[in-house]
């Protein structure tokens, strides 16, 4: 078998070298029958040279299998990959962000794996990489210990498992089920929330080819729309306590205390920042510690690697 995978990439304010780069890093893919899906969400008057980049650069590099789309309005990431996901052919879907990179046998191991194994979506480890191209963050999900789709989604509520351009998806799995949803923050949470209520068969392919990059670490999930996010999942997770453990229950609101300390220091709202790491100590001092030290620690040991 030799199935059509489409790849959804859209676009958002990017140098148009970044782009190029991630496109080039399709083009090069050992597997060939692919189609890419830009979607273009630079709708605004403001953002206009954005899109002339992209149009010129699309129309030069000439790919025959890259098909253009241009949103009318300003859609966000998840509407501008449901756009992507609704106009494409492949019996696969797969991701890619416009400032991030696949290697080249990303797509022939993942589509691999999944017709081996016979599953409707897999996952995959994510590589991160600062601008300088050293490893500063390496996500897997070696705790699993069942694919019992009850089993995932408790497992989901507490760990997350997340990283839009690890997901490969059967076509007509991801467009049953809606694809993202319009989530001011983790969209990648409720997407995979959705995809293990529909019972779907899924797998995990324990290695990353992918190339995830981070222009400025001191800068992640530093705004506004982090705090909110969080507390949109909080309250999601919070809603799903019946089916958890005590244990899993003090880790999330630990963890929900301890980000939003982070968050809330970041944002130089200091008092906030106080009350909420004192939260996080109150329900489990070791584990507030240890998340609110976070980012710090998980760069220092991976940039070992």
């Amino acid at each position: 078998m030799n199935p059509l995978v489409s790849i959804i990439m859209p676009s958002y304010k990017r140098k148009p070298l970044l782009v190029e780069r991630a496109i080039n890093s399709l083009v090069n893919q050992s597997y060939k029958n692919i189609e890419i899906i830009l979607v273009d969400d630079n709708a605004k008057e403001e953002h206009k040279q954005y899109r002339l980049d992209l149009e010129l650069m699309v129309k030069r590099l000439n790919i025959s299998f890259l098909k253009y789309i241009q949103n009318d309005k300003n859609l966000g990431g998840s509407l501008s990959r449901n756009n992507g996901i609704f106009n494409s052919t492949g019996e696969y879907i797969t991701f890619l962000d416009d400032d991030d990179m696949y290697e080249a046998n990303k797509i022939e191991n993942q589509i691999k794996y999944m017709l081996d194994n016979d599953l409707d979506v897999c996952i995959s480890e994510l590589a991160i990489y600062n601008e300088n191209d050293k490893l500063v963050d390496y996500r897997e999900h070696n705790a699993i210990e069942s694919f019992d789709n009850d089993y995932l989604f408790r497992y989901h509520l507490t760990k997350q498992i997340t990283g839009t351009p690890t997901l490969m998806y059967k076509a007509h799995i991801l467009k049953q089920i809606g694809g993202f949803d319009d989530a001011l923050a983790g969209q990648e949470f409720f997407l995979m929330a959705k995809t293990i209520k529909a019972n779907v068969k899924m797998g995990y392919l324990k290695q990353s080819n992918i190339r995830a990059y981070r222009y400025d670490i001191e800068a992640i999930s530093t705004g506004p729309n982090k705090i909110k996010g969080e507390i949109v999942l909080y309250k999601y997770k919070k809603e799903h306590f019946n089916l958890l453990s005590r244990k899993e229950r003090r880790y999330i609101k630990c963890r929900h205390y301890a980000v939003m300390s982070v968050s809330y220091r970041r944002n130089k709202k200091l008092i906030k920042c106080l009350l909420n790491l004192l939260l996080a100590i109150l329900i489990d001092p070791i584990l507030s510690i240890k998340e609110a030290r976070g980012l710090k620690k998980r760069k220092k040991e991976f940039e070992s690697k």
